[in-house]
């Protein structure tokens, strides 16, 4: 046990620190309280500070409220660089508080986070925590913590350490959990100011980030499969000759220009913001820098022409650039947006027309103006798009509420029925197409590990062994996945800490959490960290994303991620996480997630038994459920090779003919 006194208050008061120019900021949020929620904001920022310092915090709190539109307490940030150091270089007690302190801080790297000084990991707005008086205080709490306590977090705010035991989770983790009623952007948007909730995105506040190759496996195989489907690229081949357009080199959209090119592609992602188009290109992401259009076009054509492998940033808008290609009748194979379209007018989307800094300008100092711009720019965007599909491109939503942010920017045709989006949208998503029936249907998703040694060749050790697991011949999901971790160190995946990405099923996942396990034990290598992207077969509800492909009615029924977050915490995993949001806005996806420690023990191999089993096929059993065939088949294979452990209800299939002939 612990203590009978435990002591992790703030008590110091620390000097106020400089900031690097060169470092990415994020907007302005907006300054939109009134004269009481200012002062309820500013009280619930002190509670963190002892009241002998408040004279000096609270204005400084004032002053980024007004000037940020959010309190992030600057002053409580620790000195020098963040990074995901090995896991020994941490305090704590047991090998899980550790672990989480490397996740963490990994994910405020200034290599990994998209802006470190406002806790923001990517997708524009998802934070770790809200204020670095959150973050010290939950690494005082891991820093004291023993096995048989849990750390609860709520909204970035470390509630307590809470008596309980050594088989439950060691952190039980929500973010922005809202009432149905004031589940919305404006009610989320005034209580983030207040500083009662927390946008975790899918993995910035579960701490299982791993930087642009979190994304970067499934990207590959987006684009892999839409050749297969849309372009009759054969099962063994790859996208050689063929063209990709698309948007962004954000922290998921950076992982776009990568994968294309192990996919085999030529293709230009266009980016407004200057510092991501180097950052990608300084990390080796992206191979050739333009801001010229005609140039990026060029360069594309002709790696094409020749079957070369080319990913190319143009530093520009990319409704500049689909209008140049279809003013110039360019044609284009693939087409998508990585835009941050889950918060377009926060930032997330720059209009055509203004350059980034000029968009930022604005958005501190018209919102309203801004908004404008953002729609009009928005119904720009879906024209062209529309243009190019008739001249035969094939596009597809990339889960970034890209067509549902042009619907509410007044464009009701984008909409099936032309009148609202119940019965979706023109175009699919990559989950209606490509994700969801090919790879979610059958169970497997982003299931990836980070090597706490922070050894490199930890990480080789386990790519060998995650290889050994995986037989390419049971399934063509398997062979992608054998040739992608075979060619996973080649191709120069690690940002961050070292950590490894793998599209993997329940059995897969299993076989290789325990092998890794037994590799802990015997100490070959040292503890790890095993997860997923909340973006999985189970994890998450989204009608515009991971529930896109279920169509039953269901759709929007969040019960699957609160399951798959339940079922977890029973189950023992380290970090069990439920969140609001993700890719697609708040309001729009409740994701759950988690994280658990390999640390070699036999209560690590008694969690494999059922853990990693139920996180998989708890969402293929609702995706059965919604009678999708892929899933059919999975869980009547699983129901026959587990009959003795449990069974998955399986649907009965109606005659459509029978149901048109009594309805119609």
């Amino acid at each position: 046990m612990t203590d009978a006194s435990i002591s992790v208050e703030l008590s110091e008061l620390p000097e106020p620190k400089p900031f690097d120019p060169k470092m990415r900021r994020a907007p302005d949020r907006g300054m939109t309280l009134n004269s009481h929620d200012t002062k309820v904001a500013l009280a619930n920022a002190l509670r963190y500070v002892p009241p002998e310092h408040h004279e000096i915090v609270a204005p400084e709190f004032l002053e980024e409220l007004r000037t940020r539109g959010r309190i992030y307490g600057y002053r409580y940030r620790p000195e020098g660089r963040i990074w995901g150091r090995p896991i020994d270089h941490y305090r704590g007690r047991i090998t899980e508080a550790r672990a989480m302190q490397v996740m963490i801080d990994n994910n405020l790297d200034f290599e990994v986070a998209l802006y470190p000084y406002e806790l923001v990991t990517y997708g524009e707005s998802g934070q770790v925590c809200q204020n670095w008086m959150q973050y010290l205080l939950i690494r005082r709490y891991l820093e004291t913590m023993d096995d048989t306590q849990t750390l609860v977090v709520s909204s970035g705010h470390p509630l307590g350490l809470f008596p309980s035991r050594p088989e439950a989770p060691r952190a039980i983790i929500t973010n922005g959990l809202m009432v149905g009623m004031f589940d919305t952007p404006e009610d989320f948007h005034r209580l983030a100011a207040l500083g009662c909730v927390n946008y975790g995105q899918m993995t910035a506040g579960g701490w299982m980030y791993i930087g642009p190759q979190g994304i970067v496996h499934g990207t590959y195989i987006t684009l892999l499969n839409a050749g297969r489907l849309y372009l009759g690229v054969p099962e063994d081949g790859n996208l050689a000759g063929k063209t990709f357009v698309t948007s962004g080199l954000g922290g998921m959209s950076g992982a776009q220009p990568k994968a294309l090119e192990i996919a085999g592609g030529a293709g230009i992602v266009a980016e407004v913001d200057p510092s991501r188009v180097a950052t990608r290109h300084s990390q080796g992401w992206v191979s050739k820098v333009t801001d010229d259009l005609g140039t990026s076009v060029r360069w594309m054509l002709e790696a094409a022409g020749r079957g070369e492998a080319l990913s190319i940033a143009y530093q520009g808008n990319v409704v500049d650039l689909l209008e140049y290609l279809d003013a110039n009748n360019v044609p284009v194979d693939l087409l998508s947006d990585q835009t941050s379209c889950h918060v377009p007018y926060d930032g997330g989307y720059t209009p055509a027309g203004l350059g980034f800094e000029e968009g930022r300008q604005l958005l501190a100092t018209d919102r309203e103006g801004f908004a404008e711009l953002v729609d009009q720019s928005l119904r720009r965007h879906f024209a062209v798009l529309r243009r190019l599909t008739d001249k035969g491109a094939h596009f597809w939503d990339y889960g970034n509420a890209f067509m549902k942010a042009v619907f509410d920017a007044g464009t009701p045709e984008i909409a099936k029925n032309g009148i609202d989006t119940g019965e979706g949208f023109i175009w699919p998503s990559y989950v209606e197409d490509i994700m969801g029936p090919m790879c979610f249907d059958y169970g497997y998703g982003p299931f990836r590990w980070v090597c706490l040694s922070g050894n490199p060749q930890d990480l080789h050790k386990t790519d060998a062994a995650a290889m050994g697991c995986i037989d390419p011949t049971r399934r063509g999901q398997d062979r992608d996945n054998w040739q992608w971790i075979s060619d996973a160190e080649s191709n120069a995946l690690v940002v961050g800490t070292q950590a490894r990405i793998l599209y993997a099923d329940a059995e897969g996942r299993t076989a290789i959490a325990r092998s890794f396990n037994r590799m802990v034990r015997s100490g070959e290598i040292g503890p790890v960290m095993m997860g997923r992207d909340h973006h999985d077969t189970g994890g998450t509800d989204s009608p515009f994303r991971e529930t896109a492909n279920i169509y039953d009615g269901s759709n929007t029924v969040a019960d699957m991620s609160h399951h798959c977050w339940a079922g977890n915490a029973a189950r023992g995993m380290t970090m069990a996480v439920l969140s609001n949001g993700g890719g697609v806005g708040t309001g729009k996806a409740i994701n759950g997630g988690f994280g658990l420690v390999l640390d070699g023990s036999e209560r690590v191999e008694r969690i494999l038994d059922t853990a990693l089993e139920w996180d998989v096929m708890g969402g293929v059993a609702r995706r059965a459920w919604a009678r999708n065939d892929n899933a059919i088949d999975t869980v009547v294979d699983w129901n026959r090779a587990n009959g003795g452990r449990g069974h998955v209800t399986v649907p009965n299939i109606s005659d459509t003919s029978l149901l048109d002939r009594l309805v119609d």
